[in-house]
């Protein structure tokens, strides 16, 4: 019996099919509504099975859904398949935010110590004092 290569997780997915920019073009275009591929691949310099690729791997990740209508495929965003990536971001921004506000915060303190003048550069202080 033959293994099956394990599936990667979602959030390795997601990024993956956002890293390319065509990729993120469809999504914007989705993100106005539906359409079918040929519409998708209209405003693309690339040929319709290049960007039938594209569509299935934004599908495999979860980021859109393909369904057939008659002759037609159309295609509409998945919000929820953004969800692990948006968490994933959001938590790390908020820790980027806190360590960027404890960086404001000692910059801010050694400014205000570089700005006290010490007994040595006082110009009241004398050299035999």
């Amino acid at each position: 019996m033959l293994a099956q290569a394990p599936r990667p997780d979602t959030l390795s997915s997601a990024f993956a099919a956002l890293a390319d920019p065509t990729r993120r073009a469809i999504l914007a275009r989705l993100a106005e509504g539906p359409a079918t591929v040929n519409e998708l691949a209209a405003p693309l310099p690339l040929s319709l099975p290049a960007v039938s690729r594209h569509i299935k791997v934004l599908e495999r990740a979860g980021l859109i859904t393909r369904t057939v209508e008659a002759q037609w495929r159309r295609c509409a965003i998945r919000p929820e398949g953004l969800r692990s990536a948006a968490a994933w971001i959001a938590h790390y921004q908020r820790f980027w935010a806190g360590q960027l506000d404890r960086l404001g915060a000692y910059l801010d303190a050694t400014a205000a110590d570089a700005d006290t003048p010490t007994a040595k550069e006082s110009p009241d202080a004398s050299p035999d004092q």
